[in-house]
């Protein structure tokens, strides 16, 4: 059991923090917030001490036994104490490994990076990443098994592109695809899988969810990274993203969407497609429609800036170019129409540019309220990571501080309600406690 004692809590919901507090853990849970200290309970081991014992100095922990357990008390000091952060799309096989090592190396080396990568994902005060596509079962078992450390992982395996979509990285020498042809690399290591028509997508869909997906990934238009695709296209047809949905909705689960333009996002919504990942180049019309039906949008704030994914290739440049020049359109429209909007990364290729995943959450102060981004990287991205239903992994409530949800907290220095910056610097978050137990505590 530990308490945190002398906190102010952000819940994940609320705009202001609580008075001063204690906050149980019990487990991998949280018990109580507020209330009478467990640990004032337990007699002084000595006999010649207050009842209540020792108090223990500002910042430090005092460990309390009553015969049965062990009681850990941290004096937060009159710090913020609030929900792990989550990152509502994020690549764990992807963000810190450049392209053409991906393209080229052995797997085996591939998750090793990976497998540092989710400790260090960790300590920055992600304790839960919706993976957005890629081969992250392996991982995500060894985390939750407590091989390797690193944040609850919300896997989407494959994501699903029709050929010259977004996921068909193939090289032009391996088209036409003969009958009986190997998969390509990125098939056999389960990054992508290029399938063509209602029957092929089911397939698809349902190996997905056959190896632990708890969501499904279709690239449903354009993108800036993949060679072949203009971002202005729309892919799949109608029929094939009704069969993604069907099949992932047969399991109790959803289908999100890598799409950018009102052409493609407008199909997705009609297939039934419950989440819409980044979107910039949408238009008011499909803003609106959005809203009307309820379906999400999982922006990234992207801008042409020092966090801009290096893309060399002119090309593809130009197309980031044209998504960055509609990130400021695409938050205002969102606004506009009370769409239920998430957050994510979506970092990719670079290590340098992965460390920065708490300077991209405080650039939405850009756009929103401190007390806005907070909630929809914690509560908000809980809230959506929820629709995989009964495919959720991890079914306790998340993104929160109150009795019955996962203890994934966060004790900050500073008070990010007043300056989200103090995020950006992971050297802030003194203690990082994921599923009950501190991975990281550099109180005195």
């Amino acid at each position: 059991m530990t308490e945190f004692r002398d906190v102010r809590v952000f819940d994940g919901v609320a705009p202001t923090l609580s008075p001063p507090t204690t906050v149980t853990v019990t487990g991998g849970l949280i018990s109580q917030v507020g209330g009478r200290s467990e640990a004032d309970a337990i007699p002084s081991r000595t006999g010649d001490e207050p009842s209540g014992g020792t108090t223990a100095p500002s910042g430090a922990a005092d460990r309390r036994h009553d015969g049965h357990r062990v009681v850990t008390v941290v004096d937060g000091g009159g710090r913020v104490l609030m929900p792990g952060l989550i990152d509502a799309h994020w690549h764990a096989m992807m963000a810190a490994v450049p392209l053409p090592v991906l393209a080229t190396a052995d797997s085996g080396y591939l998750q090793l990076v990976a497998g540092r990568e989710a400790e260090r994902t960790l300590l920055r005060g992600f304790t839960t990443v919706r993976d957005a596509g890629g081969p992250v079962f392996a991982l995500k078992r060894a985390i939750d098994e407590g091989i390797v450390t690193g944040p609850r992982v919300y896997p989407s395996g494959a994501f699903i592109s029709q050929t010259a979509g977004h996921g068909d990285f193939r090289s032009l020498l391996e088209v036409p695809r003969e009958p009986g042809a190997p998969l390509t690399m990125v098939e056999r290591t389960g990054t992508a899988a290029i399938a063509d028509g209602v029957d092929a997508v089911l397939r698809a869909t349902r190996e997905q969810l056959m190896r632990g997906a708890s969501q499904i990934k279709v690239m449903a238009g354009g993108g800036v990274a993949s060679p072949y695709d203009p971002i202005d296209v729309t892919q799949y047809t109608f029929a094939e993203l009704a069969a993604a949905v069907e099949a992932a909705g047969h399991w109790g689960t959803y289908v999100m969407v890598h799409a950018y333009t009102p052409a493609s996002v407008q199909q997705a919504i009609r297939a039934g497609v419950r989440c819409v990942e980044h979107g910039h180049l949408l238009d008011d019309e499909t803003a609106a429609l959005m809203a009307e039906r309820g379906v999400w949008w999982s922006m990234q704030p992207f801008l042409d800036d020092t966090d801009a994914i290096p893309i060399p290739d002119p090309a593809g440049r130009a197309k980031q170019l044209a998504v960055t020049d509609g990130t400021e359109t695409a938050y205002r429209l969102a606004r506009k129409h009370g769409v239920r909007l998430a957050w994510g990364t979506d970092t990719l290729f670079d290590a340098a540019l992965a460390t920065r995943q708490g300077a991209q959450l405080a650039k939405l102060g850009r756009w929103f309220s401190p007390a806005e981004v907070l909630r929809m990287a914690t509560s908000e991205n809980a809230a959506l990571l929820a629709m995989s239903g009964p495919r959720d992994p991890y079914p306790a409530p998340l993104g929160v501080v109150r009795a019955g949800a996962y203890a994934d907290l966060l004790l900050v220095d500073g008070d990010p309600l007043a300056d989200l910056s103090v995020l950006a610097d992971p050297g802030n978050l003194r203690v990082i406690m994921k599923d009950g137990v501190a991975v990281r505590n550099t109180l005195p």
